[in-house]
């Protein structure tokens, strides 16, 4: 059987699975809060073990939640981990409201339709991402899960080359092109990192959301998107403009074969970071505000950097 039709039947059997879960989705549920993701809780908020960081990595540009989570709210605790005080303690309760006018958010006049969304992601990701994710992490071994992700990793150089250009890091610029080169060639295809472990030259992750960003452009509002998950709107008008730089639009004449591969892609990312999003959402108290709040704050510290 030959590579394109393995990857059209991986598309096909992804495309499925995503079809035949959308009843179950919205079907609504009986006993709120039994569940692993914890849905349909009163008043459109969720349980405390239900917290969706957007689900990993759906467009190019999402942070993973190993990624929000694991260094970004070492200093926003307060964020994520937000105690209940006793009405005894009225002088606590008036310091942490304080604290929290003084907090820097990103505007949610969508939040409504963003909290939907972001329970319909929940879902998505325990009923059909994970599933998927966790029989394919079974069936291929992690080192090749691992090539795979260098390989697609190396072919997304192009948007991070020309917006390390557009931001002007032209050593960031060079290290990315030289990077391509070196594992082009002597890395497989990009299947090997060679550029990383053998000559210490790490990929600088940089996309048209945060050039805008460096140029003084805010995110304007925050929307969580169906099966993509969080970003703003400056976020989102970026993905397109870096869209026209990914060559795997450009590489791929068919859309099955395009789609395949992309899933691939998504299930691929998923199982090497399956458990880290369910270690990690049970310290907030609202996952909405903890997911947006922890992507605004990740995102600051990428333009900044």
């Amino acid at each position: 059987m030959s590579i394109e039709r393995i990857v059209h039947m991986m598309g096909r059997w992804f495309g499925i699975l995503m079809l035949a879960a959308c009843p179950l989705i919205f079907w609504p549920s009986q006993n709120a809060g039994a569940d692993e993701s914890g849905l349909s809780m009163p008043d459109g908020h969720f349980d405390a073990g239900s917290l969706n960081g957007g689900i990993p990595s759906f467009y190019k540009g999402t942070p993973s939640p190993s990624d929000i989570f694991g260094g970004t709210l070492a200093g926003e605790g307060a964020l994520l981990c937000r105690a209940e005080t006793s009405e005894k303690d009225k002088k606590g309760e008036e310091d942490w409201a304080g604290y929290e006018e003084d907090l820097d958010t990103v505007p949610d006049p969508l939040e409504d339709i963003n909290r939907f969304f972001f329970q319909f992601n929940d879902r998505l990701y325990f009923w059909v991402l994970k599933p998927v994710s966790t029989g394919y992490q079974k069936v291929v071994p992690e080192t090749l899960r691992i090539h795979i992700n260098h390989f697609f990793n190396n072919l997304f150089m192009p948007v991070r080359a020309v917006n390390c250009l557009l931001q002007g890091k032209a050593h960031a610029f060079g290290d990315e092109l030289t990077r391509f080169y070196v594992n082009s060639t002597v890395g497989f295809g990009g299947f090997v990192d060679i550029a990383r472990t053998h000559m210490g030259i790490k990929p600088h992750e940089e996309d048209l959301g945060q050039t805008f960003g460096v140029y003084g452009v805010g995110p304007l509002i925050y929307i969580n998107w169906p099966f993509l998950g969080p970003s703003t709107l400056r976020d989102t008008i970026g993905s397109v403009g870096d869209g026209f730089l990914n060559p795997v639009n450009y590489g791929v004449d068919e859309t099955k074969y395009l789609a395949a591969g992309k899933g691939l892609e998504l299930v691929n990312g998923t199982s090497l970071r399956i458990g880290e999003y369910e270690s990690m959402k049970k310290a907030a108290l609202d996952p909405y505000i903890a997911a947006r709040d922890a992507y605004y704050q990740y995102r600051k510290k990428q333009i900044k950097e």
